[in-house]
């Protein structure tokens, strides 16, 4: 694609960076942008430094956050008995939508993956484990049904074997080879409400 200006070229293959957009769609976009006022392009570029700069990671379950803690966790209303281990902080928004979990969250920042080189070790395993106490009653495995979630499924059950914890994975209304981000609010409502013991699971 030969353009007019080194800068143009440069702002749409930043933009082409993202997943999902194509050179052409970038080129879009950019001179959408071009089009805009300046102040309006400042703003839209700063949105996303001020997202860089503030943006934390909750210390308690790593979901994101404004503060230390994350609403979530500061919130007196969740109950402290059950926390579901999800794999990013998309699979939080895509339970909290579904109004039907209320509960804590541990965000476990990955899945076991040894084709992209993702083991045990790069993942808040320990962290985890950690934040397991006497109020502790349950430990949802709330992971997308691929293959990559299932083995991280089986180790986190060995893992927590260890504890006097129920441990259970969603009901399988997550079509396999899905991850939650892509399920409908219905489905994974439902998958967390008619979730089951994780042996039930090992036939």
């Amino acid at each position: 694609m030969n353009l007019p200006s080194k800068y143009l070229e440069k702002a749409v293959e930043s933009m082409a960076s993202l997943p999902g957009i194509g050179k052409k769609t970038a080129l879009r976009l950019v001179l959408n942008l071009m089009n805009r006022k300046p102040n309006d392009v400042l703003a839209f570029s700063k949105a996303f430094v001020d997202m860089i700069e503030h943006l934390k990671l909750c210390k308690e379950c790593y979901n994101i956050s404004d503060h230390e803690v994350c609403s979530i966790c500061s919130n007196p209303g969740r109950h402290d008995h059950t926390i579901c281990v999800v794999r990013d902080i998309r699979d939080v928004m895509a339970i909290e939508n579904t109004l039907q979990f209320k509960g804590r969250y541990h965000v476990l920042g990955g899945v076991i993956s040894p084709v992209d080189g993702i083991g045990p070790s790069d993942l808040r395993i320990d962290e985890l484990i950690k934040r397991i106490n006497d109020t502790t009653q349950e430990i949802i495995l709330a992971f997308g049904a691929t293959m990559e979630g299932d083995t991280t499924n089986f180790y986190l059950y060995r893992k927590l074997q260890q504890h006097d914890v129920k441990v259970t994975i969603l009901a399988r209304g997550v079509a396999v080879g899905d991850e939650l981000e892509y399920a409908d609010e219905t489905t994974l409502g439902r998958s967390i409400l008619n979730r089951t013991p994780f042996e039930s699971s090992l036939g």
